[in-house]
């Protein structure tokens, strides 16, 4: 049995299949939410893996629309997890903050994407032994503009038409999903409600990769979760 510590950003953006797989794995869970302005654990010494999970932040300050948001207390923790080599898998915003944590800089993502669009593992991808479980090519969620930064270690494992950074290996133990392979119904119902059903048919019109609400809700995620679980088992083997 392992520690799963979740740090969670907001309401609508849940742990989906990370949770389901800490749970059916029998590991001890625990949770910091931060849209409730609850406070980070004082020290990793009583987690075995970090998951930091996304919201509509970036890696910056934004007190005025996320008074909530302390990015730099998260950052100063995330350093202390990547010092005590426990797991950490970043999602979303969690995988800009690594990469920042890291020392790299975040960027926009050349293409906003959001809905369900396949990611190609690199030749890395293909060569590392956790994420070659999701096999060459796979349908992901994403709900995105900005990606994680790159540092001179870090290699890109996956990529996708609209990104070039999907999956991040910053280290043996410390992986950036900037694609959502957790999303189900209940997530992605979460999103389309806080970001706007008319907002999202209006982008699904004007933007590549941004998918009709429709599509969204009608796609079985099975599969990638799976993939997840398999990725997940791997990486804590």
């Amino acid at each position: 049995m392992m520690k799963v510590h979740f740090v969670l950003h907001e309401t609508f953006e849940v742990p989906g299949a990370y949770l389901k797989w800490a749970q059916e794995r029998g590991h001890q869970v625990t949770t910091t939410k931060v849209y409730e302005n609850e406070a980070l654990p004082e020290t990793v010494d009583e987690i075995d893996f970090l998951i930091v999970m996304g919201g509509p932040q970036s890696p910056d300050e934004d007190r005025e629309n996320f008074p909530y948001y302390d990015p730099k207390s998260e950052l100063a923790f995330m350093k202390e997890a990547i010092a005590a080599d426990i797991y950490i898998v970043g999602v979303c915003l969690g995988a800009q903050l690594l990469s920042v944590a890291y020392g790299a800089k975040y960027e926009h993502s050349p293409e906003r994407e959001i809905g369900v669009y396949p990611i190609s593992l690199t030749e890395a991808g293909l060569k590392d032994e956790h994420v070659k479980v999701l096999g060459s090519t796979l349908n992901t969620g994403h709900w995105h503009g900005d990606m994680p930064g790159l540092t001179e270690d870090a290699v890109v494992l996956a990529t996708s038409q609209g990104c070039p950074r999907q999956i991040i290996r910053f280290s043996s133990k410390h992986y950036a999903f900037q694609a959502h392979l957790e999303f189900d119904s209940e997530a992605v119902n979460f999103l389309i409600a806080a970001d706007g059903e008319e907002v999202l048919e209006e982008q699904s019109q004007n933007l590549t990769f941004v998918q009709n609400t429709q599509d969204i809700r009608a796609y079985d995620y099975r599969e990638m979760n799976a993939k997840l679980f398999a990725f997940l088992d791997s990486l804590t083997k």
